[in-house]
């Protein structure tokens, strides 16, 4: 009735995913590694292994769903754990479905730590016990899948893409339902400079708002998001450095160098000496106070401890025009 499809690149997780979901199902394990970094994964004999190229988790999940056989497909990632009784569990949940039914999705359940209030990577990783629709234990009917033609793999991250796939079923006039099943999803420890790399998915922002327009956060349950606070922090940080560059350029005599030649004009102002310093220390201001609530923000739920406060104080400074950075580039490729 069901087969179980992995993507993985190669996490060591992998064995526990597959000794949870155990035996009894077919499985599809899709090694999404490149080719010339990807040595054979050694698995259990009933455990069956694709390849997809190392184009990302939508491609992989569409090689898997495409070498299943069975009517359901449940899709689940390499660093869960099942619990136990999982397999009989989805069967109980996908059984007696009607049929204007096309995806189950299991319970996500994040183990955090006794005895102290969760970081900020594990407050966002929890965030997946709410989430809709998450690919981390998510069934479809193949014939939907096929309907449809899978996963955009236009999304190149584990990221939006189930999120675009859950919008097109519904669109096309089938519902999604949460089953009883349920799966641990632990947290990873992805380093210091997690939150921020993780601001890519910025650019699959643009796609999703291309693809689904401007209510698409609405409709799979997310919040508004908070772009345009980085982009205001952003803007304020690069005004009070121009304007910063245009009072010391005032301050000097003409000369061939460019800062020189861009102030030009403002340095021939005989009010520019006073109005200059005072708008770089407002805008500095502005950046300064938007930065300390967006780091307190991330800082006050959590631990405190001096390395949070640490990477939270550095990372809440990048993060904001990276995030930008990301988002134009995501418009820019849309467009193309």
């Amino acid at each position: 009735m069901i087969t179980v499809v992995i993507p993985t690149i190669g996490r060591p997780t992998l064995r526990d995913t597959l000794a949870a979901v155990g035996p009894g199902v077919p499985v599809v394990v899709v090694d999404d590694r490149k080719p010339a970094d990807a040595p054979g994964l050694s698995l259990p004999a009933h455990v069956r292994v694709v390849r997809s190229g190392g184009r990302g988790p939508a491609a992989a999940r569409n090689a898997g769903w495409r070498a299943a056989e069975t009517p359901w497909v449940v899709f689940l990632d390499d660093d869960v754990i099942p619990e136990p009784g999982w397999a009989e569990a989805v069967w109980k949940d996908l059984v007696d479905l009607p049929d204007d039914v096309a995806g189950s999705q299991g319970r996500i359940v994040v183990p955090l730590p006794a005895g102290r209030r969760p970081t900020d990577a594990e407050r966002n990783t929890a965030g997946l016990a709410e989430a809709l629709w998450v690919t981390a234990d998510m069934a479809y009917r193949r014939t939907v899948l096929e309907a449809l033609d899978g996963f955009d793999e236009r999304f190149p991250r584990a990221y939006r893409e189930d999120a675009d796939l859950a919008l097109r079923v519904t669109r096309a006039g089938h519902r999604l339902v949460r089953g009883a099943r349920a799966t641990a999803h632990p947290v990873r420890s992805d380093g210091f400079w997690a939150s921020v790399r993780f601001q890519r998915g910025n650019a699959d922002d643009a796609l999703m708002r291309r693809l689904h327009g401007p209510e698409w956060r609405a409709a799979i349950g997310g919040g508004p998001g908070r772009l345009r606070l980085h982009a205001l922090t952003t803007a304020a940080g690069l005004a009070a450095a121009l304007l910063a560059g245009a009072a010391l350029a005032t301050r000097r005599p003409a000369d061939r160098r460019p800062a020189d030649r861009l102030f030009a004009a403002i340095r021939r102002r005989p009010a520019a000496p006073r109005v200059l310093p005072a708008l770089a220390v407002a805008a500095g201001g502005a950046w300064a106070a938007l930065t300390a609530e967006f780091a307190w923000r991330r800082v006050a739920p959590g631990p405190r401890t001096p390395g949070e406060v640490l990477r939270m104080a550095v990372t809440s400074v990048v993060i904001p025009p990276v995030a930008c950075a990301h988002r134009v580039r995501g418009e820019w490729r849309v467009r193309r």
